[in-house]
């Protein structure tokens, strides 16, 4: 076994880069952006590069920036000082470690140790990179992913390795997506890694050495970026401009989703949606699971079962209904269907070391493998969907993109050098690929934790050129960094109890500080036996959930909303009501995500990060920056305890209620009867809803109240346009807030987007009632408040206070 020590010896500066080798090491450093250092860490170079100390070309599944911004850097000693814009790096060259600082001088992150082994392995070395990262007391780790736990994932350990896991439980590990970056948070202070390495890699977050995180790769290199904050929303905006910004999604795929994996029939589909309709609930999109295809050959229908999918698509959309159907990348081997053919005709497939395709079993027997990680595969399988869009379906949901496999035809092994064979396929970590196989020039073992970024972004791009008038909509399973720039992430097969309904709130939280706003887990579970006060608790807290669906598993019991009965249909209704209502507010959170990166879900140290307790209210979260949420997660419970930050909150339970303001910086009892969900406004927030509907229409909405919490200061905003395709928009801020014995708001708009409504409403709560009110054309005394009614196209109200 070869190792290769960290020291450095010889430095390379040019404008934009630094270049720092030893014996067998080699460091790169760049500056793609502001306020973000790329250190590029070789241990083993001069074992596995042929250049060495030059590092070889890099392909990113992830990273889009392309910059290099102008870096300086000046010697003393053993000491390198690098500088960039909005960041600064001191590396020790005898020790081959680093200290991390922002413009203002702090320091944020410092690598202990860098280490690489090399084991001579046929037909395959054995690769082992390693970096250790000093973690000092108090400091909290937040994202990784799709990783379970509460949001500080301090003291826990995960692998990053994409994994068809079922049934998960709330201590599985590794799950469906990889996503190697989190926020470090102390004294208020936010930093963030990113390791572009989609090599299977192993982490420990402070559990065997406390003071240390551990990161283990099986490549041959440490591609790291180091972000400044100092707020975590900074760090997300420069992980945001470094992987690429969120799609922005079509409304429709905002509103609620209903899906079952034993919809068997086109009757079936009729049924659930004459089932939402003459029960008078909202719905806005059927899933197709594999019982459309025929024999489960993808891109295919059984035409006994769905005899005109186009037609039953228009009959869908004559109800507000679209149809989403799940493609899943195993291809049936068999002679004489076409996608098979053609897959193996041009060479499109994922082989055996030996160079033939490699043959594995997944609904599909026999199914080979599309190789998703080439780009010429993609435009191939993203092509595969023109006869899908043309019959009307509306987006993809790819599932079992691991990708997953039950199990791989055996071969003989290799000869070896020794004599005898090798083990035949090598390794195979979970139901999937082995390491050895091949995707073009790579291995499966490199390129396992990108397979699904591939395959969305094939859908995506794929939609894109097929309907250019329309926002591709994409549901994914499997995940890497990046996957934002296409799909939707779902949580997988959760079960059907409350402890994953508890733990989906940490998850989904921890997706979206690792760059992932759109998501969802399923309603109210995928397999088990939900009860009604399970489906309402869920239903009361994924109406909040960016994507809201439910679905069930087949041999398990049916759980759309009307098969628990009432008072449970009641409920569910209500909370289907309250997600229409709150589409406004949610989809201009969607508009700022895809600006930004900042997540709609996001924790309350969004809010408070130098609050230790905001840090650890992980069953809680905030809705943009305005609203706090706290579903009852818990069997029974008609009470829980929430936390809020410093600060004046204002009870606005079931988002209508207006009740009474509490003062933040501790906590508080809130009343929560099962037809209760726990929300406040925050003091100065600004939130717009609307009435509810059956299905979505467009983003230029008719109704609009705004709910307003009167502060000395008061903002919001609203995005609008026709909730699809790419189109003119419009974006209306209110501000201002109270003066004395005034208070005022001022409406500003931008945009070429008509205004579709006449007037509007605005509810300005915690105020006294007005002695007078200038430019509104009515007005009436709320509870705690006053109600005016304005132009739509008002440019500001005065409110007298007595």
């Amino acid at each position: 076994m070869t190792g290769a020590h960290s020291l450095l010896t010889d430095a390379s500066i040019g404008a934009t880069h630094v270049l720092l080798w030893g014996a067998r090491a080699a460091v790169e450093i760049r500056c793609p952006g502001p306020g973000v250092l790329r250190v590029r860490h070789a241990p083993s170079s001069a074992v596995t590069s042929f250049t060495h100390p030059e590092q070889p070309p890099k392909h990113s599944f992830a990273v889009v920036a392309d910059g290099a911004l102008p870096l300086s850097a000046r010697r003393e000693g053993d000491t390198l000082h690098v500088s960039a814009e909005g960041a600064s790096l001191e590396v020790s060259l005898a020790a081959g470690t680093w200290i991390f600082s922002d413009a203002e001088g702090r320091a944020l992150a410092r690598s202990e140790a860098v280490s690489g082994q090399v084991r001579p392995a046929f037909p395959v070395d054995e690769l082992r990179s390693r970096l250790s990262l000093a973690a000092p007391p108090g400091e909290a780790y937040l994202g990784f992913g799709e990783k379970v736990g509460p949001l500080d994932k301090r003291g826990l350990r995960f692998t990053f390795w994409n994994t068809d896991a079922f049934p998960p439980h709330v201590e599985s590990d590794p799950l469906y997506a990889s996503i190697p970056f989190f926020i470090a948070l102390r004294g208020g202070v936010a930093w963030g890694l990113f390791l572009d390495e989609p090599w299977r890699s192993e982490v420990d977050i402070a559990l065997n050495d406390p003071t240390r995180i551990e990161w283990e790769s099986r490549g041959p290199e440490l591609d790291v970026y180091l972000l400044a904050g100092p707020h975590p929303a900074d760090v997300l905006r420069r992980y945001a401009a470094l992987t690429g910004r969120p799609a922005m999604p079509p409304l429709w795929s905002l509103g609620a989703h209903q899906s079952r994996w034993g919809y068997e029939t086109e009757d079936d589909v009729r049924g659930v949606v004459r089932g939402y309709r003459s029960r008078g609930l909202p719905l806005d999109v059927v899933h197709l699971d594999i019982d459309y295809m025929d024999a489960y050959r993808v891109w295919t229908w059984d035409r006994s079962r769905f005899p005109d999918p186009a037609r039953l698509a228009r009959e869908l959309a004559a109800e507000g209904v679209k149809l989403v159907t799940i493609v899943d990348p195993g291809i049936k081997a068999d002679e004489g269907y076409a996608v098979y053919d053609e897959a193996r005709a041009r060479d499109y497939l994922v082989r055996l070391p030996r160079g033939g395709p490699l043959v594995g079993e997944v609904w599909p027997d026999p199914a080979v493998f599309p190789d998703l990680t080439r780009e010429e595969v993609q435009r191939w399988w993203g092509d595969l969907q023109k006869p899908f869009v043309d019959a009307g379906i509306a987006g993809i949901w790819n599932d079992m993109n691991e990708p997953a496999c039950f199990s791989v035809r055996p071969d003989r092994g290799l000869p070896a050098p020794s004599g005898g064979r090798t083990a035949g396929l090598g390794a195979i970590e979970g139901s999937t690929l082995p390491d050895d196989a091949r995707h073009g020039a790579r291995r499966h073992l490199e390129v396992h934790n990108v397979y699904g970024l591939g395959m969305s972004r094939a859908t995506h791009e794929g939609l894109a050129r097929h309907a250019p008038e329309r926002r591709p909509f994409v549901l994914t399973r499997a995940a890497f960094a990046g996957i934002q720039r296409y799909a939707a992430v779902w949580t997988g097969d959760f079960a059907s109890n409350f402890t994953h309904l508890e733990a989906s709130i940490p998850m989904l939280i921890g997706l979206g500080l690792s760059g992932v706003p759109f998501v969802g887990a399923d309603i109210p579970g995928f397999t088990g036996r939900a009860n009604g006060e399970l489906l309402v608790r869920w239903m009361q807290a994924g109406l909040f959930y960016p994507l809201m669906r439910n679905h069930a598993a087949r041999g398990r019991p049916a759980q759309e909303p009307w098969r628990f009965g009432e008072p449970y249909l009641g409920l569910a209704r209500a909370a289907l009501e309250r997600r229409y209502r709150l589409l406004p507010a949610l989809y201009t959170l969607m508009h700022e995500a895809a600006e930004t990166g900042i997540p709609v879900l996001r924790p309350l140290s969004f809010a408070a990060p130098g609050d230790p307790e905001a840090l650890h209210a992980f069953d809680q979260l905030l809705f943009g920056g305005d609203l706090l949420v706290a579903p009852v997660v818990r069997p029974g419970q008609s009470k829980r305890l929430v936390y809020l930050p410093a600060g004046a909150w204002m009870d606005f339970a079931n988002l209508e209620r207006a009740g009474s303001v509490e003062q933040g910086g501790r906590h508080v009892i809130a009343d929560a009867p099962l037809g209760v969900v726990p929300v406040w406004l925050r003091a100065g927030g600004a939130v717009a809803l609307t009435a509810p509907r059956m299905h979505t229409t467009s983003a230029s909405w008719e109704e609009i109240t705004w709910h307003v919490h009167a502060a000395e200061r008061v903002s919001g905003r609203l995005y609008e346009d026709e909730g699809d395709g790419h189109g003119a928009s419009r974006v209306t801020r209110v501000e201002g807030g109270l003066d004395g014995a005034t208070f005022a708001l001022e409406r500003s708009a931008t945009g070429d987007l008509p205004l579709a409504r006449e007037v509007e409403t605005i509810r300005v709560h915690g105020v006294p009632a007005p002695r007078s009110v200038v430019g509104a054309r009515s007005r009436r005394a709320i509870d705690g408040g006053v109600e005016v009614e304005v132009a739509a196209d008002w440019q500001r109200i005065e409110l007298q206070l007595s």
